[in-house]
């Protein structure tokens, strides 16, 4: 019944997602299509019988391409007439084109043109021409130049009409050359040259490419006739290429020049529909299965798709042998022995079957039959590769070296030689690497030749097979002893090659890659530079590698404070086999658990050992910059168990308090460890780091939970209730992150993200934490993220485009979620739903988060983010998501942009307060000072000489014991203030705060002014507003530098 309902959803959504795409054939459509094709036939009729036509018209693109002999008197065109998928009603919006092919005719031909581009040559002037008398049509807009397929040897006009109608936004008409009958087949088979100039020494050799360039002209029309008889009158068909076609235009990695395109996805079902693998009885959504089942199955493509056309000989063996043997995918139609897919690649069409795969995944995993991630979720670079390059080849002549078009284009071929360099380069360690140079530029003047077709970057995107492969420091070559692979490795390597003797005594060639351990993710870039640099003779600043460009938001100081997790696990062991050691306590230590995300690699900033938090007697040793304050980390103790334990709250919690005394005193006199105890906490000290004990007892889960609140009654989890939400979370994230090692960098990413616009209040870690694992847990249409940056921007993403009104988010670490417990989830979810129809702002909680051990969503969401806390999020996130797109596709190498990622703007909150930088508990991990030049002043104040964050060369005399009590634990002036603010001020405003490390507080008038504003004058308002900021003001006195009020409360709607 579930499935059932599913794929009714999917049959709606799809039933929805037609008509949003499909083109009105109507009357106003038909008119403005056929007024079009009109007014071109009216300018080529203009066009003067046996013109003249010579070199000059587009000297540059007959230079470039080397042809001779191109003069020819102009005549009609024998036909022109509308093909592609207007012509089978297929167009699939946004893009709205009608092809229109123009028949060239034989008599502006000589027999041998095909030779050396003549044929290629001529058919450009043939488009000169008509695009000159096009251009002075009342009817035209505009007329520019485009290329088939990416091929800049085979331009294309596209026409935009005057007449623009709004329910067909950017409609286009494209005039392609069609060639039937043009010249003999045979002239054009696999084995013949017919450039001159390609040739090894003195021996001439075949022109596959080029041949097919011509022959794809010659046999446009028949393919399309034949395309437009299977699709006719075939509704169905029709449909499921629209979504095909949606299907791939969202990946772009196969939407390409040498993958698919619309035209061969119409083929490819064409084909299907000639072997009968689809029927008209099948629904759009069938055929759509089928077709994507055939393209991820290898053995679809290992012979190659022929078509079995009625009293037509097949095909002869050795001729698809050598087909096969010349291409690596063959898709031939009868009886024309051409190869349509001729474009294709080898990596394109893997890449094709693996997209296939992903998206046959998602049908049988994702929600609702996985139409989201089919039809909706954008798979382009950014997000799909782990590692992303851009070479800017602009002006290079390096890639046109030995001429723009032999066989193929030069851009083909230095697309084949980058890919051939990185695979040898970065081998076993990457399981795909894909290079795709959209080389046609967006306005291209192709009359002035090709030399601005290499101004648009080459993008490669880099899958890793695996991150320990990725990392990995030393790659192994060939034994000394094979002269012949020695010597190959070292002419690939150069100078990076060095022979080394292994311990099991081989000795063998080698690379070496040393760093740091944080720094291992930077060695694919390394590798990659290297070699491009050493084979392609690149300059450094033409290589941009998208691999550390955000490291800067996790440095503190030089390096990465994560280097610290081995010895702060090792001072959480030492601290654990103490406790577990204790005997002088009613009840002994059965259990300790380390709670902070610190143990779990997803702290951004981890505690680095302080030299006063050491066991007493050891040696201190202080610098000139000693932190005053340390942050503790927590851990979570459980007893053994007893029936002795009080019922009530506050009973239980004075006994939790008597047992940490007890502990903390065994602990000093046993060990010698510092222990520090106040009414609520009990702090230890153990080799640098200060770890803050909480004990849980089991009974507290049970106990009533407490009211508190202002404004709005909130029922909070007893303590116990808490600890047991983190130690779960802990748990699972531990066991995520040893899955997974990848996923510390990519939560500490969306953590400083978070804190640096302000969330740090709506947000809290564990949440992010689980947000983060849904994207490894749940990767598809994608694979599980290998790369911090990919991770990142999937985040992004996730926060932007996910519905949370109207959908949980299950996280199911552990993949143990039975199907009952997801009901309950979904029933969980439709409750908290039903106070949405009355009143969106009242829905709790917004952001529904659910997990194994938190089936209500109520562990880390249950109060914040609020509706309209979400809503600033998801805008934030967006923005984000589309800057950091822009910043790995497009030509930008500014620090400053990739920065512009963890600005905030100050101007979009109502009042600001900056903060002495000088002053914060960690005044190093501050990202970027605040600065503000606009708003009023309504306050200031000079920094407080009471605190400093770094104890002061006259604090660093005294004895052990004096030094240690000035260390404060837990301390941030920041936390204090926000404190203070939200206690004197709960409804007058909202606050937002980055708790890592931000000098700058913003503030939104709250609902206390909505209510106030219907009453008073706006002057007596802002008058009081000011008198608020200034308390605001003189509550952080000595800590706030400035309060600035931007904008008053809006009037109430």
């Amino acid at each position: 019944m579930a499935s059932e309902a599913f794929m009714d959803s999917m049959d709606l959504k799809v039933k929805e997602l037609l008509k949003e795409v499909q083109l009105d054939y109507s009357s106003s459509l038909t008119k403005l299509v056929d007024d079009t094709i009109s007014s071109i036939k009216e300018a080529i009729e203009k066009i003067p019988k046996d013109l003249k036509v010579t070199a000059d018209l587009a000297s540059g693109f007959i230079r470039d391409i080397g042809a001779d002999k191109v003069e020819f008197k102009f005549k009609k065109p024998k036909s022109v007439e509308i093909g592609g998928s207007y012509a089978i009603q297929c167009i699939a919006k946004p893009e709205i084109n009608v092809d229109v092919f123009v028949r060239l005719p034989k008599e502006c031909f000589h027999e041998k043109d095909y030779l050396n581009y003549r044929y290629h040559a001529k058919r450009c002037l043939y488009l000169c021409i008509i695009k000159k008398y096009l251009t002075s049509s009342p009817l035209v807009d505009k007329v520019e130049w485009s290329t088939l397929q990416n091929e800049a040897r085979k331009p294309v006009l596209i026409v935009h009409p005057v007449t623009k109608l709004v329910e067909f936004p950017g409609l286009f008409v494209r005039l392609i050359p069609t060639a039937t009958s043009l010249f003999s087949v045979s002239k054009l088979n696999l084995e013949r040259n017919n450039v001159r100039a390609h040739n090894q020494g003195d021996v001439a050799q075949p022109t596959p490419k080029y041949n097919s360039s011509i022959l794809e002209d010659m046999f446009m029309e028949d393919t399309a006739e034949f395309v437009n008889k299977t699709f006719h009158g075939w509704k169905e068909l029709g449909e499921a290429l629209m979504l095909l076609k949606i299907w791939a235009r969202q990946r772009t990695s196969i939407y390409a020049h040498d993958c698919l395109n619309g035209f061969l996805l119409s083929v490819i079902l064409s084909y299907l529909a000639n072997r009968n693998q689809i029927n008209n009885s099948m629904k759009a959504m069938q055929i759509v299965r089928v077709t994507l089942n055939s393209l991820a199955n290898s053995g679809f493509w290992t012979r190659g798709l022929y078509f079995q056309l009625k009293d037509q000989k097949a095909i002869p063996k050795e001729e698809k042998m050598h087909y096969k043997e010349t291409f690596p995918v063959v898709i031939c139609n009868q009886p024309a022995t051409f190869n349509m897919a001729f474009r294709m690649t080898r990596i394109g069409c893997i890449q094709l079957q693996d997209e296939s795969g992903l998206t046959l995944k998602c049908f049988e995993k994702c929600r609702d039959d996985g139409f989201e991630e089919i039809f909706v979720t954008r798979i382009d670079f950014p997000a799909k590769y782990d590692y992303v390059l851009r070479l800017n080849l602009k002006g290079s002549e390096e890639v046109y070296a030995s001429g723009f078009c032999l066989d193929d284009e030069c851009w083909r071929l230095y697309e084949q030689k980058v890919h051939n360099v990185l695979s040898e380069g970065l081998s076993d360690r990457v399981k795909l690497v894909r290079v795709i140079w959209r080389n046609t530029p967006s306005e291209c003047i192709i009359e002035n030749g090709l030399l601005t077709f290499n101004s648009e970057p080459l993008l490669i995107g880099v899958s890793v097979s695996s991150l320990e492969k990725a990392f990995r420091v030393l790659d192994v070559g060939p034994s000394a002893e094979n002269k012949e692979e020695a010597l190959k490795f070292r002419k690939f390597w150069g100078e990076k090659a060095e022979l080394r003797r292994f311990k099991d005594g081989t000795i063998a060639e080698s690379t070496v890659w040393e760093c740091e351990q944080w720094k291992r993710h930077v060695i694919i870039k390394r590798i990659a530079e290297y070699v491009l640099l050493r084979h392609l003779s690149l300059a450094t600043e033409k290589i941009m590698h998208i691999v550390d460009q955000l490291d800067f938001s996790l440095l503190h100081g030089a390096g990465d404070p994560i280097s610290f997790s081995g010895s702060l696990l090792e001072a959480f062991e030492t601290l654990s086999k103490h406790l577990r050691l204790i005997e002088d306590i009613p009840l002994k230590v059965s259990t300790v658990q380390a709670l902070d995300s610190a143990f779990r690699s997803t702290s951004v900033f981890p505690p680095e050992p302080h030299p006063l938090a050491n066991e007493k007697g050891g040696v201190i040793r202080l610098h000139k910059f000693t932190p005053s304050c340390i942050q503790p980390v927590e851990v979570m103790i459980q007893l053994e168990g007893s029936g002795n334990w009080p019922m009530d709250e506050v009973a239980v919690a004075k006994t939790k308090s008597a047992f940490l005394l007890k502990i903390g005193e065994s602990l000093q006199n046993n060990y010698g460890i510092t222990c520090t105890a106040t009414e609520d906490n009990m702090d230890v000290f153990v080799h640098g780091y200060a770890f803050r004990l909480k004990i849980w007892h089991e009974r507290g889960l049970s106990l009533l939970r407490r009211e508190i609140g202002s404004g709005q009654v909130k029922k909070v989890f007893s303590e116990d209730k808490e600890l047991f939400f983190r130690s779960q979370h802990s748990s699972m994230i531990n066991g995520l992150q040893g899955r997974y090692p990848i996923y510390g960098p990519v939560v500490r990413l969306a953590k400083r993200w978070i804190a640096s616009h302000l969330f740090s209040s709506c947000l809290v870690e564990e949440a992010i934490e689980l947000l983060v694992a849904h994207l490894f847990l749940k990767p598809l249409p994608y694979e599980a993220p290998y790369s911090r940056i990919t991770g990142f921007l999937r985040f992004l993403r996730l926060l932007s485009d996910y519905d949370w009104t109207f959908s949980p988010l299950i996280v199911d670490i552990n993949n143990d979620i039975p199907s009952d417990e997801e009901k309950e989830i979904n029933d969980n979810f439709t409750l908290s739903r039903k106070a949405y129809e009355a009143n969106a702002q009242d829905v709790q909680p917004v952001m529904f988060l659910a997990s194994a051990y938190d089936r209500a969503s109520e562990a880390w969401t249950r109060f914040s983010p609020n509706a309209s806390e979400l809503k600033r999020l998801v805008a934030y996130a967006r923005s984000s998501a589309n800057l950091l797109t822009k910043l790995i596709l497009e030509d930008h190498t500014d620090a400053y942009r990739w920065e512009c990622l963890f600005r905030t703007p100050l101007n979009n909150f109502d009042a600001v307060i900056l903060l002495h930088r000088e002053k914060l508990a960690h005044p190093q991990r501050l990202l970027f000072p605040s600065d503000l030049r606009q708003g009023k002043h309504v306050a200031c104040g000079n920094a407080s000489k009471a605190f400093h964050p770094f104890l002061l060369p006259g604090e660093l005399k005294g004895t052990l014991e004096e030094l240690r009590n000035k260390l404060l634990v837990d301390f941030d002036p920041l936390k204090c203030l926000i404190g203070d603010l939200e206690e004197e001020h709960p409804d007058t405003f909202k606050i937002w705060y980055d708790s890592l490390g931000g000098d700058a507080v913003g503030l939104t008038w709250g609902r206390y002014w909505s209510k106030k504003r219907e009453r008073e004058e706006v002057n007596e308002e802002e008058k009081d507003l000011i008198k608020v900021l200034k308390s605001v003001g003189e509550a952080g006195k000595g800590f706030v530098r400035g309060v600035y009020l931007l904008k008053a409360p809006k009037l109430p709607s």
